[in-house]
């Protein structure tokens, strides 16, 4: 990966790992600067030097600085990978309605129970011992009544979808390659898979394996930034 103007900032075992693989898809030249979480989990004072908020992914491209997971996917492949990764039709087609859905659904909808799943894992850890069991107990029934109902709708949903474009090159919007759609999710259905694996159905576990047996997925794991912990392994 020779220098360029882009330069993927990324924090570790972060959703930078998408920006990733579509760099290397779109085979453009860039360079990683990587960054370490503290103790606390939490990113390193440098990287609030080029995100106020902290916050991984951020590119910076050409004096530009760029944060946000699917603003730096659609940006990149409006820039540099739109006839490859683009929607190749209008905003009346469901090619182009699933793009933009599972685009913005990765996050909108699908992170926030997972964060909330993690929450009921981590949080528990972090309190007095003799106090664990109760707050156990709460947070066990919150994932029951709440979570855990939602991560279930979610894998259902997203299986179906995949049935549904299975007969068309099997790519979350239904083209023959991937597109911002597919990025997107891919990080998003490997934590799906580390935290709630008994909602994720066989279609999608396929779908997960694929992504990672391209050749530029399989370069992201060779190179800076490519050591991710929650990497399905099934």
């Amino acid at each position: 990966m020779a220098d360029s103007g882009i330069v993927l900032h990324h924090l570790e075992n972060s959703r930078s790992h998408r920006i990733l693989w579509l760099l290397e898809e779109l085979g453009v030249p860039y360079t990683v600067k990587e960054y370490k979480r503290g103790p606390d989990r939490h990113a390193p004072k440098e990287l609030y030097e080029v995100n106020p908020l902290g916050k991984s992914p951020v590119i910076t491209d050409g004096g530009r600085t760029i944060a946000e997971s699917g603003v730096i996917v659609e940006y990149l492949i409006a820039r540099y990978g739109k006839e490859k990764f683009g929607i190749k039709t209008d905003e009346t087609s469901q090619e182009w309605i699933d793009n933009k859905f599972f685009t913005h659904y990765a996050e909108g909808s699908v992170a926030p129970n997972l964060i909330q799943r993690l929450l009921r894992v981590e949080v528990p850890k972090k309190v007095p011992f003799v106090v664990r069991p109760l707050i156990n107990a709460v947070f066990g029934k919150v994932d029951a009544s709440l979570t855990a109902p939602d991560l279930e709708k979610h894998g259902k949903y997203i299986e179906n979808q995949l049935t549904k474009v299975e007969s068309k090159g099997g790519w979350l919007a239904g083209t023959a390659g991937p597109t911002s759609a597919d990025f997107m999710m891919s990080v998003t259905l490997q934590l799906f898979l580390e935290r709630a694996p008994e909602y994720v159905g066989p279609k999608t576990k396929e779908y997960v394996k694929r992504i990672q047996e391209r050749p530029a997925y399989k370069k992201t794991l060779e190179g800076p930034g490519g050591d991710f912990a929650y990497l399905y392994k099934g």
